[in-house]
């Protein structure tokens, strides 16, 4: 990993699938799917509703004992038609719900149906108005479907020239097949008028596929990232954007986490200098630690248009925040077994003169890890401070935090940080610790309050109440001595490191230890992702 911020150009042969839907973000070509789905569901309604309104008043003609005229009965068949075309777009509609299909093959499948309805649409509408006037229609729907699909469905413009071409076809084809059946009278004019509209149809459509295709390149192109390619958003804060990645040469999922070059209001602070310093500072602490239980960084770089980012692991799994919302408090044997863990990532980052700052439940992770469950990775290193030792050197530039304003999350907050103090250390994150031990044990806070102020001033005066007097789960009397000890108002009544927490953790007795066989049934039992 380099000390330093690496411009990584944009490779010119990324797209190594050009001209092929695959080349587009894959949100986008998602998006292939709800809109087929929504074309054959509006399409099945639009050719269900004559055969309905024809055979109802067939029915209530006969309950009626009314006589039909003739001309009623003449236009039978073009309702079997548009009942054929109904279930056509049905089927179409059904198998957009398989996910097995993927959107490339829902494409060819939603070109071919183009090509299809265009054949119906013009077929029983040249007939019917025929049998109605004597005459052949000027225009039909064909051309208005033509001209919609590349806009519906993007794709290639090679496949939708295609497409659209054999669509626009679809009327001199049928005015050749009625007047082989005897059924109308074409004259060459007629021939004529279709081609020439269809023409002019294929010409809009292709230059509407240009243009849709188009800037869905642009969009997989800004989304490239060095040797990443961003897939899909999974969530934004106040540092920035995480991204499910893919690597363009790897078969390696990560998680791109990027933050976009900005500038603050006029008169205002460089917001994007101190962002960018913050950034730097988590990914080169990352960087320079190996506990498998941090996040592990991938790779760090700056993309062409100004935007931070760096590749870390994909993580299968739920933060502690969500746990305990979806499931409730945990059994005391966990949540030692979850803290543990956390211990060892904060030990190791002691080590390297580290203090995280934004210890929390949301900041703690339990996937699936190869042949292990609950294995807990601590991420967002953002709000990390280095006290010198092994650390990555500090940054030459202003300090990153103003004295004037409390880094962290109130509710997870030392006293000494909430009361804006400069001389923090690991025991801060031994008392954040301490709270998530908390959340974990009851589902509920330490302190609470209307405002973010009042919850630091409980942080910084009030007594905690032991985690037993919250919840009804019975407590061992060690674990709940242990987590009043982390929230110590006194740091030096705290344990002094993240390894005296751990020995600590590891010497309260427990019948019945949580363990990877009782994590695996967990898992199982809660449908979360499992280890193959």
């Amino acid at each position: 990993m380099h000390d330093r911020i690496t411009l990584l150009p944009r490779d010119a042969s990324a797209d190594s699938r050009a001209g092929s839907l695959a080349s587009l973000p894959t949100d986008l070509q998602e998006q292939v799917r709800g809109r087929v789905r929504l074309l054959a569901l509006f399409l099945t309604i639009g050719f269900a509703i004559d055969p309905v309104l024809y055979f109802a008043n067939y029915g209530f003609a006969v309950l009626a004992g009314v006589r039909l005229p003739a001309e009623f009965y003449h236009r039978l068949p073009f309702q079997w038609g548009n009942l054929g075309g109904a279930a056509a777009s049905g089927l179409l509609w059904i198998v957009t719900r398989r996910r097995s299909v993927t959107p490339a093959q829902l494409l060819r499948l939603g070109l071919l149906y183009e090509v299809g309805i265009c054949f119906a649409i013009a077929f029983g509408t040249i007939w019917e108005y025929y049998v109605a006037t004597g005459r052949v229609p000027f225009m039909t729907w064909v051309n208005a479907v033509v001209i919609m699909f590349p806009v519906l469905l993007p794709g290639p413009p090679r496949q939708i020239l295609i497409a659209a071409a054999a669509a626009a076809a679809m009327p001199l084809l049928s005015l050749a097949v009625l007047a082989r059946m005897g059924a109308i009278r074409v004259a060459l004019n007629d021939y004529s008028n279709a081609f020439v509209q269809g023409a002019f149809c294929v010409a809009l459509a292709y230059m509407g596929a240009r243009v849709v295709y188009g800037l869905g390149r642009q969009l997989a192109r800004a989304r490239e990232l060095g040797s990443y390619r961003l897939v899909d958003k999974l969530g934004e804060g106040g540092m920035g954007e995480v991204w499910r990645a893919e690597h363009r040469m790897l078969a390696r999922p990560a998680a791109v986490k990027l933050i976009r070059g900005a500038r603050g209001g006029a008169g205002g602070p460089d917001i994007s200098d101190e962002a960018r310093r913050r950034f730097e500072r988590e990914a080169q602490a990352i960087a320079s630690l190996r506990s498998p239980h941090t996040v592990e960084l991938f790779d760090f770089g700056v993309a062409q248009d100004g935007t931070f980012y760096y590749a870390m692991e994909l993580l299968e799994g739920l933060d502690a925040d969500t746990l305990v919302r979806r499931f409730g408090p945990i059994e005391p044997e966990r949540a030692i077994y979850l803290l543990r863990q956390v211990c060892r990532s904060l030990a190791e980052a002691e080590s390297f003169g580290l203090v995280h700052r934004d210890i929390k439940p949301a900041n703690i992770f339990l996937c699936r890890y190869g042949i292990e469950h609950d294995f807990v990775k601590v991420l967002d290193f953002g709000l990390v401070k280095s006290l010198g030792g092994r650390a990555p050197e500090p940054d030459p530039a202003p300090a990153l935090t103003a004295d004037t304003v409390i880094q962290g999350t109130p509710a997870f907050m030392a006293p000494e940080q909430a009361l804006g103090g400069a001389t923090l250390d690991i025991r801060a994150d031994i008392y954040a610790t301490g709270c998530v031990a908390y959340w974990l044990l009851t589902s509920q806070y330490v302190f609470t309050a209307d405002t973010p102020m009042g919850i630091l001033m409980q942080h910084a005066n009030a007594p905690a109440t032991s985690p037993s007097s919250r919840t009804e789960r019975p407590i061992p009397d060690a674990l709940d001595r242990l987590v009043l000890h982390c929230l110590a108002k006194d740091p030096g009544e705290r344990p002094q490191t993240a390894t005296e927490l751990l020995r600590r953790l590891d010497s309260i007795p427990m019948p019945d230890p949580w363990s990877e066989s009782r994590a695996h049934e967990w898992w199982r039992r809660q449908g979360l992702p499992e280890a193959s």
